[in-house]
């Protein structure tokens, strides 16, 4: 059945393909993406924005994969089994399959958690982090401050597991954050539904036994001490908002996509990419666009330093990836053209997020 939605306004005012090109300042690379709302396609273009290698995965993307140093692409796909889980919002992002495959789209390895959503990541010891939901007791849930109840609220309350499995894939370590969290300080946005308490996004296996993590819902970044499950610092909604893909850096500050979605101190809504030292909460770096609300994406979204110190955002629902030096100005601009269909029908390029590779490493595997 063809979609009601094919005109949309986005894909019919918007060009897309390369829009912008500075070859002296851009940093050369190839970045890989999935379309969010596609079949199953990753794709691995270069700065001219053709397509130098293509996988074509048999799960939809639940929601990213990236390079293994090996070359062969980790990938988190849409498991095809139900789960209890029963909130309107799981269907868009839930996962379920973590999987490898080589360079021809050939299955290496898969572990299954129909639990699974947003994350995962490969470790040091040939195993996978990631994260997953599980319900929350009815009496606790009823003290998490903040949220809204939807018209279609089942009454039940998930939150995040943080979950270790070794190289076997026997579950070695579990972080279940309704045992972490505080419920005075950690409230779920005002107009949220109250289906989620965390909604972690971003799960990254830091050295040292400390996991980095992302809870969209409670607009908390934090670092974990996985022994003692306490965290070691965290950043919170005084300073950002809804946020995604956080990254520490090697001079130990995060790079954070900042959504911009509700801020405490400011009633227009914009994204920005901020650099910050976790324990002054000093911003040191940060990029806006001008006027602000030029650059937004509510929801999704990433961003990555590449080694000229130029950095990677993906704008990620409009579909738009992009480089900026540390003054701020784009030298590249890609928009994506591949739009599909969401789980509700409407048509979208969204983008979760990129990775990107020098073009020595991508010559080596592909």
């Amino acid at each position: 059945m063809e979609s009601k939605y094919i005109s949309q306004t986005r894909k019919r005012i918007t060009k897309s393909g390369v829009t912008y090109l500075d070859s002296n300042k851009a940093y050369d690379c190839v970045v890989l993406f999935a379309p969010m709302f596609g079949n199953g396609e990753v794709y691995a273009i270069n700065l001219q924005g053709e397509i130098v290698h293509q996988w074509q995965l048999p799960w939809a993307p639940g929601l990213y994969g990236y390079l293994l140093p090996n070359g062969n692409l980790f990938y988190m796909g849409k498991s095809n089994k139900k789960s209890d889980v029963d909130f309107p919002l799981w269907e868009r992002f839930k996962g379920g399959i973590i999987a490898e495959f080589d360079k021809n789209s050939e299955l290496i390895f898969k572990y299954e958690d129909v639990y699974q959503h947003h994350d995962a990541r490969r470790t040091d010891n040939g195993g996978v982090i990631y994260l997953a939901v599980e319900e929350v007791n009815q009496n606790l849930a009823a003290k998490v401050q903040g949220g809204m109840i939807p018209e279609d609220y089942s009454g039940k309350m998930w939150s995040d597991v943080l979950i270790e499995i070794d190289k076997n894939n026997n579950r070695i370590w579990e972080w279940h954050s309704t045992e972490h969290l505080d419920i005075d300080k950690h409230k779920i946005t005002f107009n949220d539904p109250r289906d989620e308490w965390s909604h972690g996004n971003t799960v990254v296996p830091i050295e040292n036994d400390k996991v980095l993590v992302s809870f969209r819902n409670i607009s908390t970044v934090a670092l974990i001490n996985k022994k003692t499950g306490k965290f070691i610092w965290e950043i919170g909604p005084e300073i950002i908002a809804q946020q995604h893909d956080p990254h520490i850096l090697s001079n130990g500050n995060v790079l954070i996509f900042d959504n911009g979605v509700h801020r405490f101190d400011e009633p227009m809504p914009y994204s920005r990419i901020i650099e910050i030292d976790p324990i002054s909460k000093d911003i040191v770096w940060e990029y806006s666009d001008k006027p602000k609300f030029n650059f937004f994406s509510p929801y999704i979204s990433g961003v990555l330093k590449l080694p000229n110190d130029n950095v990677m955002i993906t704008e990620g629902n409009f579909g738009r990836i992009f480089q900026v030096d540390i003054n701020g100005n784009i030298v590249w601009e890609y928009i994506s053209p591949h739009y599909e269909e969401d789980h509700l029908g409407v048509e979208s390029n969204g983008i979760f997020r990129v990775s990107a590779y020098n073009n020595n490493f991508i010559e080596k595997i592909l």
